[in-house]
């Protein structure tokens, strides 16, 4: 971290070996205590069904779960919920195998309950549960229990936890550990948010433009006329208004469930489709069996098609672009047959442009993950300019939205960089490394 090489924050006076590799060093002063003498993992389930606040770990963080709107898979009955009471830790440890990015550390700050299938500890005495939420959260990002936990799904109870070494300040240097990091991890969440909102922006600007391009074209002088649809106004008079079965086959994926092996024939399915070209490089593989019964019925993705996303990341796309070895599309996605009267880019475009988002909105349906129907995308309404002008128009618009793109990259690299920053900044002073005890908030 940039701070501590410059000095900005000093380390403490004196060390002594932890014993324990990955912590490596600790402060003289501090201790070193299994999980099981520092909390109490005791679940009391909501069997009378008093407490009706349920609660959800989301991003790392406890938050309030609106039951009316049915987000999410919801049990008859939540009497098998846990109780859950401010300052109580929260942690998701299943599925460590399969799932390496999510937050699976939270600190509850309202009573509530919670699914049983967390675990659930309570501190003791010494100590305080900001400090050791921020410990977690800790140990959670430099990846430490993924080395922990067994079966199939490789997931830990309290048993295989108990014994997780945990670093226990003075109280006092906890709660001045814990009041450091509020400070200076919100003033990072808020440059964060800065420039996410101005990512929205440009997103928005970006789509303007390519909207604007794909309805209007490029010559404000051409005669126009009234398109018939409400939201697409006037179009230039010789562009033909239609629908995407028109100009394309659009064939829905084999609902077959494939079997992964470790080597084989890519699928691509939603992770595949986020460029604008298909990226195989985190793609799955299947065997040969399964791929000749995924691309039959003329599934079989060739140069110039389009995968379409129709399920959870519904609306991305990407072009089945020469050089890529053979596959077949996954599970969630569909693909786009383009006829000879509609150019790759250009329909591109269009299906990253206003004109289709809005017929997304009134046609996707699912409370959790949203999805669309392939015969919704087959009726996709736009406007078809001729070949030689679509043409003109992929020129103009890879021009003018690359300015965007390069802003948006630069955003999104200073999120990556504010973001190691942070978890840099919080593994520092919850394991010693930093010395924050005379550290003074502003205010004060």
């Amino acid at each position: 971290m940039n701070e501590l090489k410059a000095g900005k924050y000093q380390a403490y006076p004196e060390y002594k070996d932890s014993g324990v590799e990955w912590i490596r060093d600790i402060p003289s002063g501090w201790e070193l205590k299994p999980t099981f003498a520092l909390f109490d993992q005791t679940a009391h389930k909501n069997l009378d069904g008093v407490e009706t606040n349920v609660l959800s770990l989301s991003y790392g963080r406890i938050v309030k779960r609106d039951v009316e709107k049915n987000f999410g898979l919801l049990p008859e009955s939540f009497n098998t919920y846990q109780i859950v009471n401010s300052g109580d830790i929260i942690l998701r440890l299943t599925d460590l195998q399969n799932d390496k990015r999510s937050l699976r550390v939270g600190l509850a700050k309202q009573n509530g309950i919670i699914t049983s299938a967390y675990l659930k500890l309570a501190t003791k005495s010494e100590l305080n549960s900001r400090f050791v939420y921020r410990l977690l959260h800790s140990y959670d990002t430099t990846k430490v229990f993924y080395g922990m936990g067994g079966g199939l799904r490789q997931s830990m109870k309290f048993e295989d936890f108990r014994r997780l070494p945990i670093l226990v300040p003075a109280l006092e240097e906890q709660i001045q550990i814990a009041n450091f990091l509020d400070h200076e991890t919100a003033k990072i969440d808020t440059l964060i948010e800065k420039q996410q909102q101005l990512i929205k922006l440009l997103k928005e600007k970006r789509q303007a433009v390519i909207s604007h391009a794909v309805t209007k074209g490029l010559n404000p002088q051409a005669p126009m006329k009234d398109s018939g649809v409400e939201w697409l106004g006037e179009v230039p008079a010789h562009w033909i208004a239609s629908t995407l079965k028109h100009y394309s086959e659009v064939i829905d994926c084999k609902h077959i469930t494939a079997e992964f092996f470790d080597d084989g024939i890519p699928l691509a399915s939603i992770s595949e489709v986020k460029k604008w070209f298909v990226d195989l490089s985190t793609a799955k593989y299947t065997s040969e069996k399964y791929y000749n019964e995924l691309i039959g019925g003329g599934r079989e993705p060739k140069v110039g098609d389009i995968i379409y996303s129709r399920n959870a990341t519904v609306g991305e796309a990407a072009i089945v672009s020469e050089g890529l070895p053979p596959f077949a599309m996954g599970q969630d996605v569909c693909l786009i047959r383009l006829s000879n009267g509609l150019l790759p880019l250009f329909a591109m475009y269009v299906l990253h442009s206003g004109v289709i988002s809005q017929q997304l909105e009134l046609a996707m349906v699912g409370s959790t993950f949203k999805r669309i129907n392939v015969d919704n995308i087959r009726n996709f309404a736009f406007v078809i300019p001729p070949l030689s002008e679509q043409d003109l128009i992929v020129s103009e618009l890879e021009a003018l939205t690359s300015k965007y793109d390069v802003l948006i990259n630069n955003s999104t690299n200073a999120i990556e960089l504010m973001q190691e920053r942070r978890t840099a900044l919080i593994s520092a002073a919850v394991t010693g490394k930093i010395d924050v005890r005379n550290w003074e908030h502003p205010n004060d």
